[in-house]
């Protein structure tokens, strides 16, 4: 599939700013992000408008938000405006959940179905909380509990919608997104065959909001998705990290935490040889000398005695 690059994407529609919104002219500084689109065979190359991410921005906004969205944000939004299903790759933490709320806003707003999936029961119920305190019009499925099951924004396992699917559940003619939350797991030897049979066996009309950790195959998956379904994807990709991480080491007997790596990624010398010289000292072997003799000619036992 062909496929097209655009660097540092910021979505403008004034619809999609908060109150911090910059002023006309100013751009958002440090939190830039890397957007691709993947087409499918036949469609040729993305357009400008896919490129640049335009919509019709006269209708009003699916969901509002007080505070101004990361480009990244900005970018996956546009993409679902468009209908156009998208991939995003952003480090925890960093708000890939806003695009997925937006896709089951937009679903409301349009009155079509959307079913969000999770890889883990824990985590479907914990998102069924979440959005019905959102949303309200939620239902949840999973292997161990069934709630609301006519709602229009239904949560559930991988699993229960590859059954759905299984079925040939009339649930299906009525859905128009599909939310996969922590889609790396797909990667997973044992269970990643589920993902795949549930992406192949979706029909082609349903749109999809990928949420994935950072990949290095993001747009490898994409074009298979585009080429899959004939459907263009889009990949919006962030290595912006909200918060910081900080490395220690820590060794087995050492005296405590060193902090190696800070939050600027910078590598602390120091205390990385503070860190192994302590846990050196306290590896070292210990002196067999003055240990138990053995018997025989010189070696101090009893039987050496005349």
């Amino acid at each position: 599939p062909k496929k097209r690059a655009r660097l540092d994407v910021v979505a403008e529609a004034p619809a999609l700013r908060g109150d911090s919104a910059p002023k006309d002219g100013e751009r958002p500084t440090g939190k830039t992000c890397k957007h691709e689109v993947a087409m499918p065979p036949g469609m040729g190359e993305a357009d400008e408008g896919m490129l640049s991410l335009t919509y019709d921005a006269s209708r009003p906004p699916a969901r509002t938000y007080a505070f101004e969205l990361d480009p990244f944000q900005k970018a996956a939004v546009a993409a679902i405006e468009r209908e156009e299903s998208v991939l995003v790759s952003a480090h925890t933490s960093a708000g890939k959940t806003v695009c997925a709320e937006y896709a089951i806003a937009v679903s409301l707003r349009d009155k079509q179905r959307v079913i969000y999936t999770s890889p883990i029961k824990a985590l479907s119920n914990q998102k069924y909380r979440e959005l019905t305190e959102t949303f309200g019009d939620v239902g949840l499925m999973t292997g161990d509990y069934t709630i609301n099951v006519d709602a229009s924004c239904l949560v559930m396992t991988t699993e229960i919608l590859r059954s759905m699917l299984y079925r040939g559940s009339e649930v299906m003619r009525e859905v128009k997104w599909v939310v996969f939350d922590e889609v790396h797991y797909m990667r997973d030897k044992e269970r990643g065959v589920v993902w795949e049979e549930v992406m192949i066996l979706l029909p082609h009309s349903v749109r999809y909001v990928f949420l994935s950790a950072t990949v290095p195959n993001a747009l490898q998956f994409a074009e298979w998705i585009a080429q899959l379904h004939s459907q263009p994807c889009h990949v919006v990709y962030t290595e912006y990290r909200p918060t910081p991480l900080q490395h220690y080491l820590f060794g087995a007997g050492s005296d405590g935490f060193h902090l190696v790596v800070d939050e600027k990624s910078s590598f602390k010398p120091a205390a990385f040889d503070k860190a192994a010289t302590s846990i050196k000292a306290r590896t070292r072997p210990k002196d067999d000398r003055g240990g138990k003799g053995g018997g025989g000619r010189g070696g101090g036992g009893r039987g050496d005695r005349r």
